[in-house]
């Protein structure tokens, strides 16, 4: 996601939007077609199906196969306290079923991470792609398989349209979203704030006069994770959903408008607002360039006096600031949504991972019935720094009043929100570490004065990657 990728408080405005799902075209990535092998060496297929037993029905029905001695795959971008919230997911099915499932990171460049293991004909079982354009990318080269009747039951059951949809590809059903991201929220330290008086802007250039005023108290105001190049995608896309709107925001999604279009233009103008200001970024330039996601967020909830006050990212940032720092999320670490900007509403930009197969096992059906479940969704809740968008998942399953804030938001929001944009690109545009997007924003985080060449740069990527 970005995480997840991918990305939603009590206290979020929710806009008159509806779901993005913008068509995009074929990825240029250099992946040469392959058929999905059913993973050797990870049990015969058929095991299960014939397996006398099966685990006990858990409280709301579910039920699932006995898979004792057989082996299962699993990967996706998380790591550290998202990684660990995960594997009690994965403990908890094969405890089940008996099944015995290892997790393995993709890294940022998680289509060609997966690209070279389904070529090598040694593809996990089930992914959790990052980005919604790599599952279109990888139905259309038919690596995916779509959703037995199971798992699709539990989809049906406890997701909304829209996050079905988001799932779907050409009129199959290959995923589940079954972890996503409320990415319209700037984390604060309370105690920075109160020192210099600072009070929760509701406009960009409230935010602004907010951040001048924690700069003049002697804490610089903003921390910004510019290592990793998704921040500052993230960055973006809220500022222009905000500011030109849902129409304009899914044609740059679907790139039927270019990236020369005025309406970057004046986006990127008021990013370079925030970036182009040294005094109100911890670090200057170069410290913005040198942190990557966990500093980020880190530096602005441990020392005294903190490295700075504010660090815009998703729901996610909890988990972090729970397993990293002393702070009390709540308490310590507070959070208010992505202010509205010029005359447009408050952006709401949602991300997630979707869970797909890769296999055809009866296993790799299994985990994902199970990934679908309130079951999954409540052990997954229970470490915190986690939303579902799973509408039967009780509120009181989150572990504080921010998490359950944050949820019942998103679950009132229904599908009045947008999909992360470069997350629908793609990948080599919108999701590979080091170049397209993620890299041409890092440029212009440098050069936040050459509004034009940061649009030729992201328009020609953009143009190489959608194929035209």
């Amino acid at each position: 996601m970005r995480t997840l990728k991918r990305t939603r408080t009590a206290h979020a405005h929710r806009g008159t939007t509806r779901i993005a799902l913008a068509v995009v075209a074929a990825s240029a990535l250099a992946l040469t077609t392959a058929a999905c092998g059913g993973g050797g060496g990870k049990g015969n297929k058929d095991d299960a199906k014939s397996s006398p037993s099966a685990s006990a029905p858990s409280s709301d029905g579910l039920q699932l196969p006995d898979l004792h001695g057989q082996k299962l795959e699993v990967a996706a971008v998380w790591t550290g306290p998202e990684q660990k919230a995960f594997q009690k997911v994965l403990d908890a099915f094969d405890k089940r079923t008996g099944a015995k499932s290892t997790f393995v990171p993709t890294g940022d460049s998680q289509s060609t991470f997966l690209g070279t293991k389904i070529e090598g004909g040694a593809p996990p079982d089930v992914a959790f792609l990052a980005q919604n354009g790599v599952l279109h990318q990888f139905a259309d080269k038919g690596w995916l398989k779509p959703l037995g009747p199971a798992a699709q039951a539990q989809l049906t059951k406890n997701f909304s349209k829209g996050w079905q949809n988001l799932g779907a590809w050409k009129g199959k059903q290959y995923g589940i979203y079954a972890k996503v991201a409320n990415k319209s929220l700037i984390w604060y330290n309370a105690a920075a704030f109160a020192n210099a008086g600072a009070t929760v802007p509701k406009t960009w250039a409230d935010f602004l006069k907010t951040a001048e005023t924690v700069f003049e108290s002697g804490t610089p105001a903003v921390s910004i994770g510019g290592a990793d190049g998704w921040t500052l995608t993230d960055w973006f896309e809220n500022i222009y959903l905000s500011q030109a709107g849902p129409q304009k925001y899914d044609a740059l999604a679907a790139h039927t408008i270019k990236w020369t279009d005025p309406s970057v233009k004046t986006a990127l103008t008021t990013l370079a607002q925030l970036f182009g200001n040294k005094d109100l970024v911890a670090g200057g330039t170069s410290g913005a360039l040198a942190a990557d996601f966990p500093k980020s967020v880190t530096q602005v909830f441990t020392g005294n006096p903190p490295k700075a006050a504010m660090v815009y990212e998703a729901d996610f940032v909890a988990s972090f600031i729970t397993a990293n720092t002393k702070a009390k999320v709540g308490t310590d670490a507070k959070v208010f949504p992505f202010p509205a900007v010029g005359t447009g509403k408050p952006p709401v930009v949602s991300g997630g991972d979707v869970a797909v197969a890769l296999t055809d096992r009866p296993a790799t059906q299994a985990l994902l019935t199970f990934v679908g479940s309130t079951d999954a969704a409540k052990i997954w809740a229970s470490s915190g720094g986690y939303l579902s968008p799973n509408k039967s998942l009780p509120f009181s399953a989150y572990p504080d009043a921010v998490q359950r804030s944050i949820a019942q938001a998103l679950i009132a929001s229904g599908d009045d929100f947008r999909f992360d944009m470069s997350d629908q690109a793609p990948a080599a545009f919108g999701g590979t570490k080091g170049q397209g997007e993620w890299k041409d924003l890092q440029d212009f985080l440098a050069k936040p004065k050459d509004v034009a060449g940061a649009q030729a740069k992201l328009e020609a990527d953009a143009a190489k990657a959608y194929g035209g």
